[in-house]
């Protein structure tokens, strides 16, 4: 399939297949830069989107916190209500089922998380971003984490893939001025492995900011 008949591809059908093509997608670990910049953070309500098989809904929830954790795979999400069985967590997560180009879940949070919320078929990001600001409750933290490049494994083959920088995020965002505060901005290095087995690095962009409290946040 070429990456134009791709995009035509439904979210659904795309990620429903991807999960099910493997009995374990990823590695069951929480995204480091999620346990980072979370970490010292007050527990109360997060929302996890596009949160595949559980990995950070349920390190959140041991943390203490409350999630919504939200997907477009049914698979994924069964998938991560086992795991969350297993951790003995599955009474403080609440998994949905959305495709977030079509609906979006109910209420406000504590904590916002979007950790590299890319997709091979075409998803109103941008929108979706938006509806993830909106979500954050007064005083609380949007995360927003997405791949900044290619990995330096990468060859000639590889398709040429342009992702947003954290400016094009932060514009496209469009935050009330005044009602939001940045907290980081930056590109982060990290090391990881190719799907062969080669070290290698990666680089990732991180937008962390915090909706003011007080009259019209």
């Amino acid at each position: 399939m070429t990456d134009e008949q791709l995009q035509d591809v439904p979210p659904e059908k795309f990620w429903e297949d991807f999960y099910r093509a493997k009995d374990a997608v990823w590695s069951g670990n929480a995204n480091p830069i999620l346990v980072r910049e979370v970490t010292g953070l007050a527990s109360g309500t997060a929302l996890d989107l596009g949160c595949g098989e559980g990995a950070d809904a349920i390190w959140l929830a041991r943390g203490g916190w409350r999630v919504t954790a939200v997907d477009v795979s049914s698979t994924a999400l069964d998938r991560a209500a086992g795991h969350a069985a297993a951790a003995g967590v599955a009474d403080r997560i609440d998994w949905q089922r959305h495709d977030l180009g079509l609906s979006f879940p109910t209420g406000t949070f504590d904590l916002v998380s979007a950790q590299f919320l890319h997709s091979p078929v075409k998803i109103p990001r941008d929108r979706i971003l938006r509806s993830a600001a909106s979500a954050v409750a007064p005083g609380g933290t949007l995360l927003v984490a997405g791949h900044a490049g290619a990995p330096s494994w990468a060859d000639d083959n590889t398709p040429d893939v342009r992702f947003p920088t954290t400016e094009e995020v932060l514009a496209a965002l469009d935050l009330p001025a005044g009602r939001w505060q940045v907290e980081r901005q930056e590109t982060l290095e990290r090391s990881l492995m190719s799907p062969d087995g080669r070290p290698g690095t990666g680089i990732d962009n991180l937008l962390r900011v915090r909706r003011l409290t007080g009259p019209g946040a």
